[in-house]
Parts: C-alpha cells; sequence; structure tokens
C-alpha cells in the first residue's frame, strides 16, 4: 500500500479526452437514497422596526424554492445526462407537495419516495435581506424511520437495484440512513453486484458506512468520521495521508476520495495516492457542490472510467456551481465547457 502521492496533470490533450468521456454519462442509471428537502428563501428590505415587539420587519421583494439535500444529487444527474431513481421518505405536507413540483420540473421522477404520515418533509426557509439571515425556520424530525417506513422502503430499493448501474448514499443525518438500514442496503447492493459508494456525514463514526466501496467526505469530515487528531500528527504534509488511510482502513472501502476545496481531491486506493487539482476561478458560493461532486462521480464509475478520469471530471462541475449563487445543478453543456476552458 503506498503513501507516494502521485499528482494528475491537465493539459490540451487531456481535456480532450475528458470532453469526449463526459458523453458517456448519458444514459447511465444511479440510484440514490438518501434524506431530501426543499430549501425555501424569502427575500426583502428592512426599513423599520416592528410596533408589536423589537423586531425588524422584512418588506418580501421574491421567494425561490430550490431542491435541497438528495434531491439536489439527483437533478445533478440529470442535468449531467444520466437517470435517477430517487428513494426517500417524504411526509404528507406542503413540503411534499412543493418538492414533488420541484422535482416534476427537474426531470427527477417521485414515484419512488415513500410517504411517511408521521414525519414531517424537511423544509429549510430562510428569511434574508442582501446576503443577511434574519432567521431561519427548519420543518424536520431527524428520528430513525418508523418499521414500517423502512420496510417500504427496502422494498422499493430492492425492485429498482437490478435496474441501476451503481448506488449512491446520501447522509445528512436526518434520520432517514440508520446503521441498521445501511447495512441493509449494503446486503441488498451485494446481492445484485452494485458498486456503492456514500457521501457521509461528520456526525458519524466511520465504521457506521462500513462495507460501501467507496466514500467520499471532504478533510473536515473525514477528521470527525475517523477521531483523529490531527494535531497529534507532527507532520503537516502527512496528516491527509494519514486521515485517508484510517478512514479507508475503518470503513474497508476499496477506495476514498478526500475533498479539500482549493486543494483540489485525494484520492486513496487499494496501492496509490493520487492527488487531483482544482478547477475554479471564481467561488461565490459552496453551497451544493459536494452534491454535484457525487453525481458526477456517479455517472463517470457507472461509465466505467478510472477514478482519477472521474474525479477530474467532477472537479469541473464543482468550478461550475461555485460560481453560482445557491444550490444549483451543473448541466452537461456547462460541465462540457468547463472541461474545455476552466482554470486555463
Amino acid at each position: 500500500m503506498s503513501n507516494v502521492i502521485q499528482a494528475l496533470k491537465v493539459d490540451s490533450k487531456v481535456r480532450q479526452s475528458l470532453t469526449e468521456k463526459v458523453t458517456l454519462f448519458k444514459g447511465k442509471k444511479v440510484l440514490v437514497v438518501g434524506d431530501v428537502g426543499v430549501d425555501e428563501y424569502i427575500m426583502g428590505a428592512v426599513k423599520r422596526i416592528s410596533p408589536e415587539a423589537p423586531v425588524p420587519v422584512l418588506e418580501v421583494e421574491g421567494e425561490d424554492k430550490r431542491l435541497g439535500l438528495a434531491a439536489n444529487v439527483a437533478q445533478n444527474v440529470v442535468s449531467m445526462g444520466g437517470h435517477v431513481k430517487l428513494i426517500s421518505v417524504i411526509g404528507s405536507d406542503t413540503g411534499a407537495e412543493i418538492l414533488q413540483n420541484l422535482l416534476q420540473s427537474s426531470g427527477v421522477s417521485f414515484e419512488y419516495l415513500v410517504k411517511d404520515l408521521q414525519r414531517p418533509t424537511t423544509r429549510k426557509t430562510r428569511v434574508m435581506t442582501g446576503q443577511h439571515h434574519l432567521v431561519r425556520v427548519d420543518h424536520e424530525v431527524r428520528r430513525s424511520l418508523s418499521a414500517e417506513s423502512e420496510t417500504k422502503l427496502l422494498s422499493v430499493l430492492e425492485k429498482n437495484l437490478p435496474d441501476v448501474d451503481i448506488v449512491v448514499l446520501e447522509d445528512y443525518a436526518k434520520g432517514l440512513l440508520s446503521q441498521s438500514l445501511v447495512e441493509k442496503i449494503l446486503v441488498l447492493a451485494q446481492k445484485y453486484k452494485k458498486f456503492v459508494m456514500v457521501d457521509p456525514h461528520q456526525t458519524k463514526i466511520a465504521n457506521f458506512y462500513k462495507g460501501v466501496d467507496l466514500i467520499k467526505p471532504n478533510y473536515n469530515e473525514a477528521l470527525a468520521l475517523t477521531q483523529v487528531h490531527e494535531d497529534h500528527i507532527e507532520d503537516p504534509s502527512e496528516r491527509v495521508l494519514h486521515v485517508g488511510r484510517t478512514l479507508q482502513k475503518m470503513t474497508g472501502a476499496k477506495q476514498v476520495v478526500l475533498t479539500q476545496g482549493k486543494d483540489g481531491m485525494t484520492i486513496f486506493s487499494q496501492n496509490d495516492v493520487t492527488q487531483v487539482p482544482t478547477f475554479a476561478k471564481k467561488v461565490f458560493d459552496v453551497t451544493g457542490a459536494g452534491d454535484t461532486v457525487i453525481a458526477a462521480l456517479a455517472l463517470g464509475v457507472a461509465a466505467g472510467l478510472p477514478l482519477g478520469e472521474a474525479c477530474m471530471i467532477a472537479n469541473f462541475a464543482a468550478g461550475v456551481v461555485v460560481a453560482k449563487v445557491g444550490c444549483v445543478p451543473c448541466s452537461f453543456d456547462e460541465l462540457v465547457d468547463s472541461i474545455q476552458h476552466l482554470g486555463q
């Protein structure tokens, strides 16, 4: 197991090759399992204080609703040319209606969503003036699924597993992915010989995801997952290597993709460690960038690309969305343009 880092280079020849290979994304089938939600924004101006209480009065100038959490991953898969089956649990409420309308507009089917009358649909409403948040209102519960909802979800999952190329677990710690459910999903995935990658949550311990094929945390998430104290590693240059290898050992994952923002990604495989550069020129908002990365990675792996190439394409896709504001997907045409021109 080598700890020598190999750095990938991106020249015009590589860009041309990646441009051709991204066309392989089209038609690949990705199954996404995870928490879903709606991000709402109420924007306006504050010009006075309420006479009823010492609070600002927002004069509403606009409202926006967007897909959040795993629903954003799903719309990224579709926007980059793939097909997606989104499996999750929602309530029977206004949030569910909004979510279904947004999914329909994005070309994502909502037929695989399980309804649970005892849970609200996750909805986060941000009240803002300019770039300032006045308040955020959350509709959600974080408890684990009921036995009935878990059984329904697993039934939907097993019916659809044979027809997909890859499985993505999206964990936002809203209660859907309990350790027992993750274990059951992995058993089914193994039964149908499906590759499973996970976007983990830092509130868990790494062995929560034991048995996945690939895990993609950012560096801070990896520290939390492994409970490694980086200050105990004397040589700073060894920290990423130590954290990545520790995570790989704890999960048994064949591959770890450790994202590091402006420092790109580090890929840990069984025998090699590879550094992938980042390509973003402008960074306005990193919201949703991780969702775009996991969607592009899933499509790349499903298309049979070497992981290094899939990661390079994912970084180009991330470069598109961080240049925008809010949780927005990367389109296929934007991705191709990014590969051809971004970071030159």
